[in-house]
């Protein structure tokens, strides 16, 4: 079955974060069909959960091979032209809510292994329905599965898509990591022509967000932007005009590179907060660290399995938002390469067709050299 087909069928599985069900009833029936072992679970409870997820394995002893990657996607909203999830080919190109972000790298994976004749290593695949949410019983427990298991890779390949102008021009090699910051700031709600009866947590709130505004976080290094902190939110919900309110909260985003750590960035913020606000609230959650995987074998292996196939030589990047392989890059080293970006998470999200054709032969490729 080509890869157009199967990633139809991925498609046409409506699996908006978290996933379950039939999407992994159907890379299941694909993977057994080719060979594979399945294992699969569910994790956690609501409100982030339940969250369903998939091991699989072929092979025995040699390198470890493992493609990971997600099957739930972000909801698709309202005017697509057609139904987002009813996998229509137009022309040369397939519509579908995933296309682009990712089933339709998983369908180049799972279509790039009938053109493998595995006669040594071990080709594992590590699938999460829930990359797009939370992402706490998604791949984090997936690992934790692989380590009751005894099962470690010797080498990932995550399969975002991060071609930017034409498959084959990026590749990642690291990410920035992520801290989400709220911030809440009491006071004594009154009459706003009795100030001396209130306390204003306004102001404080403030000249809090403008001491973090001023700190300077780093300039960048060889393979990471600076860091940034951006305010993403203010709210007061006050109706009244002459009242002064109680409380006065804000959020803050940090992405950050490899210099600084979630924790001590939150630190960083809470002192500054307390500093005008002593009786502030500050709630960190880091979403992931910072990771690299510094260029070098790995790297160059995938380097020449798209220069082989597509004919251009790919830049190294750690640009763009957080992925799954935040917590893979502590198992062993961790590339991500997959379709042009531009339609991820859009309306009418499409891929074309000789995008998907030709990841699965890059892939075939990378598996091939990896495996020796």
């Amino acid at each position: 079955m080509s890869v157009v087909e199967l990633a139809r069928q991925l498609i046409a599985c409506p699996s908006v974060t978290p996933a379950r069900g039939s999407v992994f009833d159907a890379v299941e029936a694909m993977l057994t069909a080719r060979g594979f072992t399945i294992d699969r679970f569910t994790a956690g409870e609501a409100p982030d959960g339940p969250v369903e997820n998939l091991l699989a394995w072929r092979g025995k002893g040699g390198t470890h091979f493992a493609f990971a990657g997600h099957l739930d996607v972000v909801p698709p909203g309202e005017g697509w032209s057609a139904d987002p999830f009813a996998a229509e080919v137009k022309g040369d190109l397939l519509y579908g809510r995933g296309a682009v972000d990712m089933k339709g790298a998983v369908a180049a994976f799972i279509t790039a292994l009938d053109a493998i004749e595995q006669r040594t290593g071990t080709i594992s695949l590590i699938l999460t329905g829930d990359e797009e949410g939370p992402a706490i019983f998604g791949t984090r427990a997936l690992i934790e599965r692989m380590a009751e298991r005894g099962f470690k890779p010797d080498l990932c390949l995550v399969g975002e898509p991060t071609s930017v102008r034409r498959l084959g021009d990026t590749i990642k090699i690291g990410r920035r990591g992520s801290v989400n910051i709220w911030i809440e700031v009491s006071g004594t709600q009154g009459h706003v022509a009795y100030p001396q009866l209130a306390d204003n947590p306004i102001p404080k709130l403030v000249r809090a967000l403008a001491r973090i505004d001023a700190i300077h976080l780093d300039d960048g290094t060889d393979w990471f932007q600076p860091s940034n902190i951006e305010v993403t939110d203010l709210e007061v919900g006050n109706p009244a005009s002459n009242v002064i309110p109680a409380r006065a909260k804000a959020r803050l985003s940090i992405r950050f590179n490899d210099l600084h750590r979630g924790d001590d960035l939150a630190e960083r913020v809470r002192a500054a907060v307390l500093a005008e606000a002593p009786n502030a609230i500050v709630t960190p959650r880091v979403s992931g660290e910072a990771f690299l995987t510094e260029p070098g074998a790995f790297s160059d292996l995938v380097a020449a399995a798209i220069r082989e196939q597509a004919g251009l030589d790919p830049e190294l990047s750690t640009t763009g938002g957080t992925s799954d392989a935040r917590f893979l890059s502590k198992l062993c080293p961790v590339v991500e390469f997959g379709l042009p970006n531009a339609t991820m998470h859009k309306l009418d999200e499409a891929v074309a067709i000789a995008d998907l054709e030709a990841l699965t032969a890059i892939y075939a490729d990378i598996v091939r050299r990896a495996l020796g």
